[in-house]
């Protein structure tokens, strides 16, 4: 089977000959890889023999000037297309430190949004075109990433405190922010479906939780948040394509409400922040595609993870609706001979009889 042919599979609750790989390894990760024997010229995806994917995005920022603001050899300090200004550090992998945002206020935001014009140039047709035939040609499952929520809001334009003080004192200013991102995004996949580019998922990232609890109530979600992404879900269903949801974070305790949006998958079933895949697979594996729930801590254990894909891997994939990754992505920490063990045992315990 192709890749396009097991995510099917996964995506109908059927079995396949395995269960489809897939993941995130970071810059540093391939790095490390290439160091201990990866050849340069090789796709990752080729080199261990695991499926790939197409992925399409488009851009709704407000496009504010990107300017460096400051560098020295240890970090760089920029501001981006959302108006926010970060620290980025040069170790080998790093998150940037969120320094500053210039869109809080409604007034800001009016401002900002005047910005967001839907002109053609915020769609990749260059890219498509170069690719899009290749991809199905391939076999490739293909992704289109849209843009709103939760998630985005917080952590690209405004921050989260600001976004979640706005939840309780302001809601219809978070609602309007919510509505644009998603209108906009929609008119300009609308756009390029009209032209003849189809996908397979919509697939968005919206963390609602971190280790423990999620940012905000059931009932807060149900309010601002969820008419978006059920929304979100229709257009998928719409156009014949199925939905997934990123949510890092332990997001035990909207489950119902999220399921109850149409989505069709989740990832990436966060274990070390308290997502339990066993009681998920139970409620909800009919209904929903689990993509992830390994925990990514112990990947550099080779012992360890390999005894986690055992305990896993079998009931998950029971049924089909299961994509193994990570949950999360792969770190630097997960050397070239790890990796190929875990895909290796991936590859037995995964597969369909």
């Amino acid at each position: 089977m192709n890749s396009w042919e097991r995510f099917k599979r996964m995506y109908d609750h059927r079995e396949a000959d395995r269960v489809p790989i897939i993941d995130d390894p970071w810059a540093g990760t391939l790095r490390r890889w290439r160091r201990e024997g990866m050849p340069e010229d090789v796709d990752w995806c080729d080199y261990f023999d695991i499926d790939k994917m197409g992925v399409i995005n488009v851009d709704i920022s407000p496009r504010y000037p990107e300017v460096t603001l400051e560098e020295t050899d240890r970090y760089a300090i920029r501001t981006s297309s959302w108006g926010v200004t970060m620290k980025h550090f040069k170790e080998e992998d790093s998150t940037p430190e969120f320094l500053d945002y210039k869109v809080t206020t409604p007034k800001a935001w009016e401002e900002a949004k005047k910005r967001m014009t839907l002109s053609d140039d915020r769609i990749p047709w260059d890219m498509l075109k170069a690719n899009y035939d290749k991809w199905r040609a391939e076999g490739r499952w293909i992704r289109g990433v849209f843009w709103f929520g939760f998630d985005v809001t917080h952590s690209w334009m405004m921050g989260t405190e600001n976004v979640l003080v706005a939840m309780i004192e302001e809601p219809e200013f978070v609602q309007d922010i919510f509505d644009t991102y998603l209108s906009h995004t929609i008119a300009l996949y609308d756009r390029l479906w009209d032209a003849g580019y189809r996908f397979d998922e919509m697939f968005w990232y919206d963390d609602m939780g971190y280790k423990g609890t999620t940012f905000f109530s059931p009932k807060m979600y149900r309010e601002l948040l969820q008419p978006y992404h059920t929304r979100a879900v229709k257009w998928a269903h719409d156009h014949g394509v199925y939905a997934q949801l990123h949510s890092c974070g332990d997001i035990m305790t909207l489950l119902p409400d999220i399921v109850a949006t149409g989505v069709d998958a989740l990832n990436p079933l966060e274990v070390k922040a308290g997502m339990d895949v066993f009681e998920i697979k139970r409620k909800y594996g009919d209904r929903l595609v689990l993509h992830g729930g390994i925990n990514a801590v112990k990947w550099s254990d080779a012992d360890a993870i390999l005894a986690e894909i055992d305990e896993k891997v079998p009931v998950l994939k029971q049924n089909g609706g299961f994509i193994f990754s990570s949950d999360h992505s792969i770190p630097n920490a997960v050397s070239l001979e790890n990796m190929k063990r875990i895909v290796a045992e991936v590859k037995r315990v995964g597969r369909y009889e």
